[in-house]
């Protein structure tokens, strides 16, 4: 035991003289003799030595990447996923059989790789069946063609992976900006420290979807911001190849996300600002800024008809267009705060465990109440430089944006805290700013440093990293393993699984469960699935289903599941269950026993 104290002493010293050394101000021990003097002029050669900035990035890079990869396919797929990967490999949901029982073979054909499908094949389908533009889909589809199937189906590591990539190369990306805002490479590893362990970002990183793509095209484009505010404000010519550069950034930004034009948006308006500040609309660099709002009007335009001629719009984002009564008027608030929250930290608060959740909740308010005050003061003297007023501007700007959708156009975009990543590389700028002031504050009053609070803060940013990993934050919307194991426990006869289908969002909820039954390679009970196709009256979906049990040999069990019409008259003559069975997300049921 005294061995260890004695070796945790040294590394503390170590530790204290790493960080002093960092912050280019030495800061001697009580006990020091000529040995940590060598120690902290070693230190010093170190953080000289040029190798030393790239390597520490290599470290964050490298953590971040561990993390991304991390039980990177413990948490089942959903909706949106099984949208990439069908999507992606080139395939359609519409061949899909509906009003019928079917097999979850047949139900998971869109899932298998066709040799035969190109890119052609990827953007035909994701133009004709859903609303968004193709870049992240064709380089998924070229991606995923490197991975080996999983029984037949797509390799669900091989597309989530490419999102985890797309999420590490942030950590660089973030250092880059940091460096090219502030000039400080302090607070560029600030922010690169974060991005690794950031839960939102892992969040994103996660899941095979396109966000992390479009926050690099975010970062790339405020880097052009960046540049460009410093031209307005010297009164210089904007390079053309920053203009250019500037131009193709949008245009990729947009045909990767729609709405990376909300960020285009947030520049707008943080412009329009400057101009105005500066009564300066016709010298030297707003010629060349005319001319990339032009490009990028252009670059964005051209998605309009695709967009607009796209029947499945409305239905797909029908969940983020639901009218609000009494205090759900409020419920856009508490959902932004709760997403700003978890850009930085975020403890097991969706553990099944109720004392894990109370304290997990009791620990996230007492770091929110110690942390606000040092982002404060910190924010208060970032706020003198320019470069923190056009960071703040952008986010101000967005986040005015989110809420005149949210209540001015009924579209909460607020609902969905993964459509933050609009704004989430100012933000991480942001922050990493005000922990620059408190990791120079010497110790004074304060019963830690500066350098021992920021530590805390990338621990606790650490300990969520894993909790989103371990699927006890932001937890998957969906989740078919656990109710392909209620089905299980429950039924000892075939199952028959019925839901109404609108859209392809409904096809895979199904194919979910579908995909659990043959990963997990459960021959019993035999599973069966009914989509009954719905348009405007709900009692088509009635009659379908009505028409379909009459010719089922009995015995079966009948799971209606996010069935949203009236109960069939064949269903209704079954027995209905009366135990008090778990809920499951995503996964709204009632069962019929059919003997």
């Amino acid at each position: 035991m005294k061995v260890f104290f004695g070796s945790a002493s040294k590394f503390y010293q170590h530790a204290i003289l790493f960080l002093s050394a960092f912050a280019n101000r030495r800061v001697p021990l009580a006990d020091e003799n000529s040995t940590s003097k060598q120690m902290s002029a070693n230190w010093h050669l170190i953080i000289n030595n040029r190798w030393f900035h790239p390597l520490l990035l290599l470290l964050w890079f490298l953590i971040g990447l561990c993390l991304r990869l991390t039980n990177l396919t413990a948490k089942p797929p959903w909706t949106d996923e099984f949208s990439t990967l069908v999507f992606s490999l080139g395939n359609s949901f519409l061949p899909v059989p509906l009003d019928q029982a079917i097999a979850p073979d047949i139900l998971l054909q869109p899932l298998q790789p066709q040799p035969s499908d190109t890119i052609q094949d990827v953007w035909m389908h994701l133009s004709h069946e859903t609303n968004h533009p193709p870049v992240y889909f064709m380089l998924a589809h070229w991606w995923m063609q490197l991975f080996p199937t999983q029984q037949g189906l797509v390799s669900l590591w091989g597309a989530r992976s490419l999102s985890a990539i797309f999420g590490a190369a942030s950590i660089p990306a973030i250092y880059g900006l940091g460096r090219l805002t502030f000039r400080s490479p302090l607070i560029a590893h600030i922010a690169a420290a974060i991005m690794a362990v950031s839960p939102y970002a892992i969040f994103l990183a996660q899941e095979a979807r396109h966000y992390t793509l479009a926050i690099l095209w975010v970062i790339a484009s405020m880097a052009c911001l960046i540049i460009t505010t410093r031209h307005i404000q010297n009164r210089t010519q904007l390079p053309i190849t920053t203009a250019l550069s500037w131009v193709v950034v949008n245009a990729l930004g947009i045909a990767t996300h729609y709405f990376f034009v909300l960020t285009l948006g947030s520049e707008a308006l943080v412009l329009i600002f400057l101009a105005w500040q500066q009564r300066t609309f016709l010298s030297p660099p707003w010629r060349r800024i005319y001319a990339v709002a032009v490009g990028t009007a252009v670059s964005g335009i051209v998605w309009l008809p695709i967009f607009l001629q796209n029947s499945y719009g409305d239905k797909l984002t029908n969940w983020i267009q639901q009218p609000r009564q009494g205090f759900e008027w409020l419920n856009p608030l508490f959902q932004a705060f709760a997403a700003w929250v978890t850009m930085l930290f975020l403890l097991p608060i969706e553990s099944p465990q109720l004392p894990i959740v109370l304290v997990s909740g009791l620990i996230m308010l007492i770091f929110f109440i110690w942390f606000l005050p040092i982002l404060i003061r910190g924010i208060k003297i970032q706020l003198q430089q320019p470069e923190t007023q056009i960071l703040w501007g952008i986010i101000l700007a967005a986040i005015a944006l989110f809420f005149v959708f949210t209540y001015f156009l009924g579209i909460d975009l607020t609902r969905g805290a993964r459509y933050n990543f609009v704004y989430f590389p100012s933000v991480i700028l942001v922050l990493s700013a005000s922990l620059a002031v408190r990791w120079q504050t010497p110790q004074n009053n304060h019963r830690i440093t500066g350098k021992q609070a920021v530590a805390i803060i990338w621990l606790m940013g650490f300990c969520s990293a894993v909790t989103v990993i371990c699927n006890l934050g932001y937890q998957k919307y969906y989740r078919p393993d656990l109710f392909l194991q209620l089905i299980r426990e429950t039924s000892q006869v075939p199952a028959v699984i019925a839901t109404t289908q609108i859209t392809h969002v409904q096809i895979g909820e199904m194919m979910g469960i579908a995909r659990e039954w043959k990963m997990q390679n459960t021959p019993s009970p035999s599973l069966q699935f009914i989509l009954a196709h719905q348009d405007q009256d709900p009692n088509t979906s009635t009659t379908t289903l009505n028409n379909i049990l009459k010719t089922l040999p009995r015995p079966f069990d009948l799971w209606l599941v996010n069935f949203h019409a009236p109960i069939a008259a064949e269903a209704k003559k079954c027995a209905t269950e009366t135990r008090s069975l778990p809920a499951v997300n995503g996964y709204e049921y009632k069962i019929y026993h059919c003997r």
